[in-house]
């Protein structure tokens, strides 16, 4: 199978980067140490190339209805200027994805999903459009993203934008970077402060460059992991999926029933969770997806769907789910690693707190 290039595959390659395939795309795993990497994020800043991303677009009398409706969270009740994170579901309450929509102005809104969903996800928007005054474009080939990321992500980025405002977390503002427009949004997948960037490949490529020049640490698949595990964010295909809903992986809080009408609200109105998606931290031993979760009869209760060890505890991390009415009361299980049982204990905190704003 042919995988895709972002169009700064180049540069990571001239700065030595361990390239891997990751959900059909080239993709750089690492450039230095992945220690080095995370700490550069937690401690300063550090650029990734996200490009892999797909970015729709909704615009017209009906963008921000439609958007309300076919995700799970507010959209029409933010204000212009937000960035809105929620699950997208079908009508039986499963998640085909989790996304961010962006309100960009009345009457446009941009959808930032998956890079393995973007052609599951688009088809699905499009065949719910009827109705809607608005019109739906896929523009996922038109534009690269960055994500600069760290507690240093603001003053480095504010002076090579033409203007950028001291945004709140989960806001979004349009300017432009030597003269190119780009979106900026002041989200993440780190936990840490930062901002995600659009625009146009050749713009994001220059941005790029720049952003080496300043001594920006590059970072590759590998450290986002680690970060995003850290602080417990979810990550699809491990723990969303397509058979799970937003209550299984711990997101009903993005669900929001007193809206009037959006895709899987009847489903999701009634259903009890089936799982419970808990954080683990072991003393001993490091978690891999698809371990066993064992309780203290050594009976099979759940399975870790994502861990690692943590590079600022220096130790083993994860996140699992565990059947509803198995999680047990002590809040202490076992992790099965290669046939030996290793106790982890339940934590509702993040591993990490991020510094974001």
């Amino acid at each position: 199978m042919t995988t895709l290039k972002t169009h700064l595959y180049d540069e990571h390659v001239k700065l030595g980067a361990k390239i891997v395939p990751f959900a059909g795309w080239d993709m750089p795993v690492q450039y230095t140490s992945v220690k080095d990497e995370v700490l550069a994020v937690r401690q300063g800043a550090g650029v990734f190339d996200v490009s892999h991303m797909g970015e729709f677009f909704i615009e017209g009398d009906d963008a921000e209805a439609f958007a309300d409706y076919i995700v799970t969270n507010d959209i029409q009740g933010a204000t212009t200027g937000k960035a809105i994170y929620s699950p997208l579901c079908r009508e039986n309450g499963t998640v085909i994805d989790d996304l961010i929509v962006y309100k960009l102005s009345p009457g446009r809104v941009l959808i930032c999903v998956n890079a393995s969903n973007i052609d599951k996800d688009f088809n699905w928007i499009k065949s719910k459009h009827q109705g809607f005054k608005c019109n739906l474009t896929n523009r996922s080939a038109d534009f690269s993203l960055l994500a600069l990321q760290g507690p240093k992500s603001f003053e480095i980025l504010k002076p090579l934008l033409n203007e950028l405002p001291d945004l709140d977390y989960y806001s979004v503002y349009e300017s432009a970077f030597e003269g190119e427009s780009v979106i900026a949004a002041r989200t993440g997948y780190t936990g840490e402060d930062g901002f995600e960037i659009f625009g146009a490949h050749e713009t994001i490529k220059a941005l790029w460059k720049k952003l080496m020049s300043l001594n920006v640490t590059p970072c590759g698949l590998a450290a986002r992991d680690v970060l995003r595990l850290e602080v417990g964010y979810p990550l699809y295909g491990h723990e969303l999926n397509d058979e799970v809903t937003p209550y299984d992986a711990g997101l009903g809080w993005a669900v929001k029933l007193a809206k009037t009408n959006f895709i899987g609200k009847e489903s999701l109105t009634p259903k009890p969770s089936r799982y419970k998606l808990v954080k683990l931290i072991l003393d001993k031993g490091i978690p891999r997806e698809g371990y066993p979760i064992l309780n203290s009869q050594n009976e099979t209760i759940g399975l870790v769907t994502s861990g690692t060890m943590s590079v600022v505890l220096n130790k083993g991390v994860a996140m699992a789910r565990i059947q509803i009415d198995k999680v047990p009361s002590d809040e202490v299980v076992l992790v099965d690693i290669r046939q030996k049982a290793y106790p982890a204990q339940i934590t509702k905190k993040p591993f990490v707190t991020g510094g974001h704003k």
